[in-house]
């Protein structure tokens, strides 16, 4: 199908996603996301159904999004090809518990907080719309983003 040749010449932007519910957390590497709204800001993430964060994002009020850059593949191998079904990724990387209970990845210091104003179905995938609630950007010295292109090949933990 011409859309398949479409989307491959796409390099989204990759993000490691936090959920926490309950005395539950999770996270995920995301490349379906966007800002969607400039006011009110809004946000939108997508999560695959498959993911273990998905369950936990669907019980949570909020959602962390941690922008990874080049220097971040290990981050984007931690949480794209190991499932939370069998390890606790948060057991290996250094992270702390932002106020409103989401595990925030020490080591990335561009991320936001968005509470989910609301859910929908978009086939695999449910997309979270987030309205941000508290925000660190880091901008000196940024390396570049890292991308779909820079991690191709790596197994993913579910699949899509």
């Amino acid at each position: 199908m011409e859309f398949d040749a479409f989307t491959d010449v796409l390099d989204y932007p990759l993000y490691v996603v936090t959920a926490a519910a309950g005395k539950r957390h999770s996270g995920c590497l995301v490349g379906f996301a966007s800002q969607c709204s400039i006011a009110p800001p809004r946000f939108v993430v997508w999560v695959s159904k498959a993911n273990h964060t998905h369950g936990v994002a669907c019980e949570a009020s909020h959602l962390g999004v941690h922008v990874l850059d080049g220097r971040d593949r290990d981050l984007a191998e931690l949480f794209g090809s190991l499932t939370g079904d069998d390890v606790d990724k948060f057991e290996r990387v250094a992270w702390h518990r932002h106020g409103t209970g989401l595990p925030i990845l020490d080591r990335i210091r561009t991320w936001f907080i968005g509470g989910i104003v609301s859910r929908f179905d978009g086939g695999d995938h449910t997309g979270f719309l987030l309205s941000p609630v508290d925000a660190s950007a880091a901008v000196a010295g940024r390396s570049p983003l890292l991308s779909f292109s820079d991690v191709q090949g790596l197994p993913p933990g579910h699949p899509a």
